[in-house]
């Protein structure tokens, strides 16, 4: 007990291969990263919120997942910047409330893509049938159990990580307060935390994914069946770079836990830049993916962005035409 309570604070580690001199170039980045994640993301929950034109079940499925990828990336990045930048620290409880929230997100985000992947089956396979199975209504409730779920979840990690405090080492070895991370810094024994965790992280992780492949192969089929040369290809493409998005998301996950429950220890930076790299690709690349080629949206953000040009040019002419 004396052990337990002499860790005050948590110290994330952050890259730890990285050199002193590259603080700045690294922290500018992860600060870029943020700003497109925050610009990108914004835009698209900003333009289906205001655009009743964009008051449909996709895209109201679109910002929800805008809004996860935000919210884990604020949760995140300016903390980590911070460790660089003022070299602060956190408490474990702050340490447990980010594990808690980054895995909560995380699992959200698996959720809406199997919604996602669901509206896109019956838009396609079943179109005459699309209007009256997927309502707003339906796709509002949808999204309001992808959350709830998705907190309980996390919430039972949590619960189960804050019986098993750090004692003596305080470092955690990478940027941000994962539950392997956690764990790791237990004196006590932690095996059925793991064993629990890596339960609930596979059936997260496979059970949405054999659900989206599924239909995915489903609506690839029947495209493939049903359409022109030209138009196979459209759709083929679609559903492949929405597929890309969706092995980015779950591969480096499902590689991570897997590796940590047979004791295969990664290596430090390599283990960092897996956690980047299905973290904060996806973030940046979903709006991408999902809104920038949707031509509704694409349509929505240029009329919008047309009519503040204009509006903003009417606004420096005034003045001088009145002077004159």
């Amino acid at each position: 007990m004396a052990n337990q309570t002499e860790v005050k604070e948590i110290i994330l580690v952050g890259f730890p291969g990285l050199k002193v001199e590259f603080y700045i170039p690294v922290t500018l980045v992860l600060l870029l990263i943020y700003m497109a994640s925050l610009s990108a993301n914004g835009t698209v929950i900003s333009l289906v919120i205001m655009k009743k034109r964009l008051h449909k079940p996709m895209y109201v499925i679109i910002a929800n997942l805008a809004f996860a990828d935000l919210l884990f990336d604020t949760v995140t990045l300016p903390k980590l910047i911070a460790k660089y930048w003022f070299g602060s620290t956190m408490t474990f409880p702050e340490c447990l409330l980010q594990m808690f929230l980054v895995h909560f997100l995380n699992t959200t985000d698996s959720y809406i893509f199997v919604l996602m992947a669901v509206d896109r089956y019956f838009a396609i396979c079943k179109p005459l049938r699309y209007p009256t199975i997927i309502t707003s209504r339906v796709v509002a409730m949808s999204c309001c159990t992808c959350w709830v779920v998705a907190s309980s979840t996390a919430l039972t990690a949590l619960v189960m990580n804050s019986q098993a405090p750090p004692c003596g080492y305080n470092k955690i070895n990478t940027i941000m307060c994962t539950n392997i991370a956690v764990t790791a810094l237990a004196c006590k024994d932690v095996s059925l935390i793991k064993k629990t965790t890596f339960v609930f992280a596979m059936f997260i992780q496979f059970v949405p994914l054999s659900l989206i492949t599924l239909s995915y192969i489903i609506i690839i089929n029947i495209i493939r069946l049903s359409a022109s040369s030209e138009t196979w290809r459209k759709a083929f493409y679609t559903c492949s770079t929405h597929l890309f998005a969706v092995t980015v998301h779950y591969a480096p996950r499902v590689l991570v836990y897997t590796a940590n429950e047979v004791g295969l220890v990664l290596n430090a930076d390599v283990g960092v830049f897996v956690l980047c790299l299905y973290s904060y690709v996806p973030h940046i690349s979903n709006p991408i993916i999902y809104c920038l080629r949707n031509k509704d949206i694409k349509e929505t953000f240029m009329n919008s962005a047309a009519r503040f040009m204009s509006h903003r040019v009417k606004s420096n002419f005034l003045p001088n035409t009145v002077t004159k």
